[in-house]
């Protein structure tokens, strides 16, 4: 550490696709999938938000999960692109920061929304005739707004501490700017600060999955003793849904974690790529599977392509 000069660093360059080849393609690839996760989210906001009949604490979940979508992706992708595409590798100290907030924050803010809705789901199932009197809209997003208190102290934490160490190099080798690329690039000894972010990964895995996952046990046991078959498969449906979305959410966090903690002979390619994909794949998959498997939602949607198909077939007629 003792040959490196301190520097004041006022911008990064992101070098984590200078060795690709068609970074173009690439670029282009993750352009689309980023639209894609705007439409398929803004749909899901409007159908909820402008259907009074939708305003219900499951809803309210679904549409605090598509805002943190939003932001999860927004906050690695634009990045991404602005390289890929538009060629502009310098990104200022400050909006690294701010990229590094945004990209936390949405990571662990999503992990307690699927918390929360877990919950909602397991008091639905257990108890269905208290459900109404239990979780109210008011409750949902006072909860709703605990998790982004909770989400703000945490990373506001995990900024404070890249934003008081030195830097060396105004370099950054990851593909966005995150809480380990910015240690990386700083004069200091990396594994105690990487402990750090370790421990903050690893409480949503070790603590939250196991109890997410006891309540999906819970709700399929109480699923299995229903006399009624489709009520029963009503309630699997439902379920099979928020597993989805929990797989697609913690499948690469998991991967994430271990792979780039345990596996010490990654190349920088195989570690970028785990960054990328959490960050494209989840907010894709998300709203994609509450448009197709959610009844409400998959109805209004039906409604609203099917009129667009009568309505110049009326027109003829009356020509």
């Amino acid at each position: 550490m003792a040959n490196y000069t301190v520097k004041n660093v006022d911008s990064f360059i992101i070098t984590g696709f200078d060795h690709l080849q068609n970074q173009k393609f690439l670029g282009f690839l993750i352009l689309t999938a980023y639209m894609l996760i705007l439409l398929v989210n803004c749909i899901n906001l409007c159908i909820i938000s402008t259907n009074r009949h939708l305003h219900k604490p499951m809803y309210i979940l679904i549409c605090n999960l598509a805002v943190v979508d939003i932001i999860f992706s927004s906050s690695c992708s634009t990045t991404m692109i602005s390289v890929l595409l538009a060629e502009i590798k310098t990104v200022s100290y400050y909006s690294c920061i701010s990229g590094t907030f945004f990209t936390h924050l949405g990571d662990v803010t999503e992990c307690l929304a699927l918390t929360l809705m877990a919950i909602d789901r397991l008091i639905a199932i257990r108890l269905p005739l208290r459900y109404q009197s239990i979780v109210t809209n008011s409750r949902i997003l006072l909860f709703i707004f605990l998790t982004w208190l909770a989400g703000f102290a945490v990373i506001g934490y995990l900024i404070s501490v890249v934003d008081n160490v030195p830097y060396c190099q105004p370099v950054i080798r990851y593909v966005f700017c995150n809480y380990a690329s910015m240690i990386r690039a700083a004069c200091v000894d990396p594994e105690p600060y990487f402990f750090i972010s370790t421990m903050i990964s690893v409480g949503p895995v070790g603590g939250l999955l196991p109890f997410i996952l006891c309540t999906y046990v819970v709700m399929a046991y109480s699923v299995s003793k229903l006399s009624n078959n489709a009520s029963k498969k009503q309630l699997i449906n439902t379920c099979l849904s928020h597993i989805i979305v929990l797989f697609s959410y913690y499948v690469p966090k998991v991967a994430s974690v271990f792979l780039t903690r345990l596996i010490v002979g990654m190349t920088l390619t195989e570690r970028n790529a785990i960054f990328i994909v959490p960050s494209l794949v989840t907010p894709l998959i998300n709203p994609a599977v509450y448009c197709t498997r959610t009844k409400e939602i998959r109805k209004i949607l039906a409604n609203v392509f099917l009129r667009k198909k009568i309505t110049p077939n009326h027109l003829k007629s009356f020509s």
